[in-house]
């Protein structure tokens, strides 16, 4: 009795060691598990910051071996380069493509055929690009494509200091460019709708030189915004969507520092103040995935405008779902982008 209690004894301790075993096994799977997601984590993020810097030093690569001033070495074989003197000492260069219809006319034309076919009806954009490279940015060069194929004229600018242009780059001096650009559109426009496509800080330069036109009595016909930011208050205390928020809002534009014109120069672009004057018709377009300006951004420049206004029919804000993966420069990829853009344009002729 007491060998068969004994035996009893050691299957019970064999059994509960069995078991410690199997729970420390357990647990060490459990620990390694987590610290597996939190090295993948880790790694993830940091290849995001990486790729915010390489990325753009690609393109940088690019941009800066285009002859900027022979837009047809890059295909662009209905577009013009036109230096402009926007005020004395500073040149700005500028692409001026036409509607993809006018293609074949295009061909061989100079300058003062160009200018002339601005006054053809078909409405003009002015493109007002973002910080850093230069006016032959693929995603730049997509946007001026879309807009042509649709039918419309397309001016992109290089602001003083980007690019072939001269000058020194600060926020007076680039909305000086983009007034000047309205203007000498203007003169040569007949009735043709003039609409301006600011994106990225280009949105900053947009509405300040909206700002500026209305000062002097003029305005453009509608507004377009793409990855739109706001700065001030907004930025640095309200909280957004967006998971790495905090990094980019704390290090603006991080991925261009090392290419970025406006960097030893101070700008603020008080987008929320001057939406508050303008009363053009307006489109926000943006991507929920946008890895440079939140989504939040969107939302807040739409209410503001939208309160401003006083409309939901002058003020539109259309967003581009994440998992199409278009983040801050990808929109023109869009196959229903063409549509959207011309739904708003011909709104502006009603």
């Amino acid at each position: 009795m007491k060998r068969k209690t004994i035996k009893s004894e050691r299957k019970k301790q064999s059994a509960g060691r069995l078991q410690q075993a199997s729970q420390k096994s357990k647990d060490l799977n459990v620990h390694a598990r987590s610290q597996w997601q939190w090295t993948w984590t880790k790694t993830t993020f940091f290849s995001l910051c990486i790729l915010s810097v390489s990325v753009p030093f690609l393109l940088h690569l690019f941009s800066d071996s285009v002859d900027l001033s022979r837009p047809s070495d890059i295909g662009l074989n209905h577009t013009i380069n036109i230096y402009l003197e926007s005020e004395e000492g500073v040149r700005v260069g500028v692409w001026h493509t036409v509607p993809e219809h006018r293609w074949k006319e295009a061909q061989g034309k100079d300058l003062d055929w160009y200018e002339k076919s601005l006054g053809d009806g078909s409405p003009i954009f002015i493109y007002l690009h973002g910080n850093g490279g230069n006016r032959s940015a693929p995603h730049r060069i997509g946007i001026a494509n879309v807009l042509s194929a649709v039918g419309y004229h397309v001016l992109v600018l290089d602001y003083r200091g980007f690019g072939d242009s001269t000058g020194e780059p600060t926020e007076a001096g680039l909305t000086t460019d983009a007034v000047y650009l309205y203007h000498w559109v203007k003169a040569r426009s007949g009735n043709s709708l003039v609409c301006v496509w600011g994106h990225s800080i280009g949105s900053g330069v947009t509405t300040n030189t909206a700002v500026k036109l209305l000062e002097q009595g003029k305005q453009f016909d509608g507004i377009i915004l793409e990855g739109a930011f706001v700065t001030g208050r907004w930025a640095s205390n309200r909280s957004t969507e967006h998971p790495f928020a905090w990094f980019y809002w704390k290090f603006p534009y991080i991925q261009f520092f090392l290419f970025n014109p406006l960097k030893n120069n101070i700008y603020v672009f008080p987008t929320d103040e001057n939406l508050e004057k303008i009363r053009t018709p307006l489109m926000i377009l943006h991507s929920e995935d946008d890895h440079i300006v939140p989504i939040a951004s969107a939302k807040e420049i739409y209410r503001i405008a939208k309160k401003a206004q006083n409309s939901d029919e002058r003020v539109k804000l259309v967003s581009f779902n994440g998992s199409l993966g278009y983040l801050h420069n990808g929109l023109y990829k869009d196959p229903g982008f063409p549509d959207i853009i011309r739904e708003f344009v011909q709104s502006l002729k009603t």
